[in-house]
């Protein structure tokens, strides 16, 4: 089969378009726009960088819904302070490190949820049922074209593979 980069990056953008547009159905109202900031950072990795260790389950999943978990309980015990912002940021960098469920865009997700004063409930709606739609495209999506790599390419794969990796030169 006959690879085109156009027709690659035609079919990886309406994937993403795919995507973005079922998490934002399936949430929204009453949840902002805002709070999919981060998953369009995941529609980056999920449909360009299928391959990626960042883009496996367990880093999307584990990443997403951690570092939501990190923001919320650090908004609830502390409130919305320029202190409770870094912090969260600093436990979600050392859980995603620790559990190998490195995944950039989910990042954002602890600024997001202190920023939103985010209860528990945000991490099934719209944190969880956004990562799982951008998800079931991505598994469908990558089947549809010929030649691509199916995703998941690997359903438990750390990221990164050690947590050493990517920090000092050997």
């Amino acid at each position: 089969m006959h690879r085109s980069p156009i027709a690659r990056l035609l079919w990886c953008g309406l994937g993403a378009a795919a995507g973005i547009g079922l998490a934002l159905l399936l949430t929204s109202p009453p949840a902002s726009p805002f709070f999919f900031a981060s998953l369009g950072g995941s529609a980056v990795f999920l449909f360009g960088l299928t391959r990626a260790p960042a883009a496996q389950p367990r880093a999307l999943f584990g990443g997403h819904l951690g570092g939501a978990l990190i923001g919320i309980a650090c908004y609830q015990f502390f409130g919305d302070a320029l202190w409770v912002y870094a912090l969260a940021q600093v436990l979600v960098l050392w859980y995603m490190l620790l559990t190998g469920t490195v995944h950039p865009p989910a990042g954002a997700n602890p600024i997001i949820m202190i920023y939103g004063h985010s209860s528990l409930s945000a991490l099934w709606h719209p944190v969880f049922v956004g990562v799982l739609s951008l998800a079931v495209v991505a598994v469908i999506w990558s089947r549809m074209y010929p030649g691509l790599s199916p995703y998941p390419v690997a359903w438990l794969d750390r990221s990164p593979p050690s947590l050493f990796w990517g920090g000092w030169k050997e």
